[in-house]
């Protein structure tokens, strides 16, 4: 017996340590093999975060001014003047909605979208298209509102009236030299005139071939004459409007000078009414439709589908890109209105054929 190895004997006589038992089923998967590793997310790259800030930064002048129009508030500077713009600010709403998208950044991309939607609806007019009760037609009106610019546009102004034939023209920044060419080139076409006299952008001049009475002056920097005019026997308000403008240092003159024209027009809440001239203010400043509310007038232009066509600059590098020209009525139908160049001017003319209406 002594002498009888085993085979595990042998072996560990032969290694000098025991053999470990052979174990023949597979090997069991550890814990940390088992476990799935969740993917890192890609790196932000460089040009995303370039295009997202860039979006961002592009939303924010289409909001602020947006959100003015719809308050309903022209604010301080510089909201006045940006919203003289207001529908060309669809343009960086759109680009920024293009980077939002590009940067594949979900949340600023719905952002624009919504940006550039209120944008976009902000530029709608902002008076309806409603059907308007009048009476039967008592006479044929054709009027001209022109800003000559120091009267360097008289010339061009004169050749206007002649091919027009208005019976009435409300003249901006009309100088003395301006008055005297043409209330002397008119004085059996356009007899009668209520005018400012002045230098420079101060002087204005309102000519009509009906007699005028009842001449009144609204207290501004620049002339804004008015008178009542008798049409087919019926006394119909005049007004010709030039407040300054709104350039930063004096918006506050601007709005006070407005309010002026508002109170005006606010005083006389029945019979007709032509209120006409440079205004200063596109329909997206709150204190131009404030006039139109106070006096229950309707622009010219917007009876006629045309209240986005633009009237400055109508010279210098940049194309004219708003309405600032208006003729605003009561009691009036609206048969055409048309934007004619003047040469000299930096201001297109407004041209509105116009029917004046009896009661209902």
């Amino acid at each position: 017996m002594d002498r009888v190895q085993t085979a595990e004997t042998a072996e560990t006589a032969a290694h000098g340590e025991p053999a470990e038992p052979v174990n023949s089923s597979p090997a069991e998967p550890t814990r940390e093999a088992t476990r799935e590793v969740a993917p890192e997310p890609p790196p932000l790259r460089p040009r995303h975060r370039v295009m997202a800030w860039a979006a961002g930064l592009l939303t924010v002048v289409p909001v602020v001014i947006t959100a003015c129009r719809a308050l309903d508030t022209d604010a301080v500077t510089p909201v006045p003047q940006l919203l003289a713009f207001l529908p060309w600010l669809t343009v960086p709403a759109g680009l920024a909605l293009l980077l939002a998208a590009a940067a594949r950044r979900r949340v600023l991309t719905f952002v624009t979208v919504l940006v550039l939607g209120a944008t976009a609806w902000s530029t709608v007019p902002y008076m309806p298209q409603t059907v308007i009760s009048y009476g039967l037609p008592l006479a044929r009106v054709k009027v001209i509102a022109a800003n000559v610019e120091f009267g360097q546009g008289t010339r061009a102004l004169i050749e206007l009236t002649r091919r027009e034939r208005p019976q009435l023209v409300f003249v901006s920044e009309c100088d003395r030299a301006c008055r005297g060419a043409l209330t002397t080139t008119f004085a059996t076409a356009l007899p009668h005139y209520a005018s400012v006299e002045g230098e420079g952008s101060v002087g204005s001049i309102l000519l009509s071939s009906y007699p005028l009475r009842d001449w009144r002056m609204i207290p501004s920097t620049m002339g804004m004459p008015g008178a009542t005019a008798d049409i087919a026997g019926v006394p119909v308000r005049l007004q010709l409007t030039h407040p300054m403008p709104p350039v930063p240092g004096q918006v506050s003159l601007w709005k006070r000078e407005l309010g002026r024209v508002k109170a005006a027009v606010a005083a006389r809440r029945t019979g007709p009414m032509l209120v006409a001239g440079d205004f200063n203010a596109s329909q997206d400043h709150a204190a131009f439709r404030g006039i139109l509310a106070a006096g229950g007038l309707q622009d010219a232009a917007r009876r006629a589908d045309e209240s986005r066509t633009p009237t400055w600059p109508a010279e210098g590098p940049l194309p004219p890109f708003v309405q600032i020209d208006h003729v605003l009525v009561r009691d009036f139908s609206v048969r055409e209105v048309r934007f004619p160049d003047l040469r000299g001017s930096d201001h297109r003319a407004v041209v509105a054929d116009l029917d004046l209406r009896g009661p209902r």
